[in-house]
């Protein structure tokens, strides 16, 4: 019977992506519409405030990603470019120094220069990108692909507080963003928690806290700033 190992950590990379975006935009649009909502503006200038929110920021998000995950991605082909060369200049010394990755694994020498040298000899480049860069096909850089997801995450998140600012009756429009945001925050903290093997009511607690405590502010600094200017 094949034994099959399911390790959390391979869902790491894309749930904390995922989940940081949604948190960001439903905690962000949310702050932003009870903010203005305290103000005393009408429901107009609240649901106009929640678009234009959702919209800047997840092109916010998509371009502030496409930036770092293409600089990451000039240093990998930076560094791949660096390896072939080096691979092709003196390739012995790179055998060697593959061999000693492995030792230093645990490997005998004879074995560590054995397991290089068959490595090496199907896929020189691929070997030392591997275990001496660190990279992969499912750790490369991908910007575009990156932008994207944060930018539908973040619209994903700050989708809910903007549907409930547009069809909530005014008088419970507070209320009820808050609420909602708040339900919607406890899901994302516990599925996280969940998913990472953590603590459900700790992963739920401690992103709902963030959350209220950013709405509280909003609607504080709404209240004085609506009060002073009528």
């Amino acid at each position: 019977m094949r034994h099959i190992e399911r390790h959390r950590t391979a869902h790491i990379g894309w749930l904390r992506a995922a989940v940081l975006g949604a948190n960001d935009g439903l905690i962000s649009t949310a702050s932003l519409i009870v903010g203005v909502a305290a103000a005393g503006t009408g429901r107009a200038a609240v649901l106009i405030a929640g678009v234009a929110g959702l919209v800047a920021g997840a092109m916010s998000m998509a371009a502030g990603e496409y930036v770092s995950v293409s600089s990451q991605a000039d240093t990998e082909a930076a560094d791949l470019t660096r390896e072939r060369s080096e691979l092709a200049a003196d390739p012995a010394a790179e055998h060697a120094e593959l061999a000693g990755i492995f030792e230093s694994r645990g490997l005998t020498p004879a074995l560590a220069s054995e397991v290089a040298e068959q490595l090496m000899a199907k896929d020189a480049l691929g070997a030392h990108a591997r275990e001496e860069l660190g990279l992969s096909e499912l750790t490369t850089a991908r910007p575009l692909q990156a932008a994207f997801s944060s930018a539908v995450s973040f619209a994903a998140g700050a989708a809910l507080p903007v549907l409930v600012s547009a069809f909530v009756p005014s008088p419970y429009l507070t209320q009820a963003v808050i609420g909602t945001t708040l339900v919607l925050l406890v899901g994302l903290g516990a599925l996280a928690a969940q998913v990472g093997g953590a603590s459900l009511t700790r992963g739920a607690l401690r992103v709902a806290f963030w959350g209220a405590l950013a709405m509280g502010a909003s609607a504080l600094i709404g209240r004085l700033f609506g009060t002073t200017v009528s």
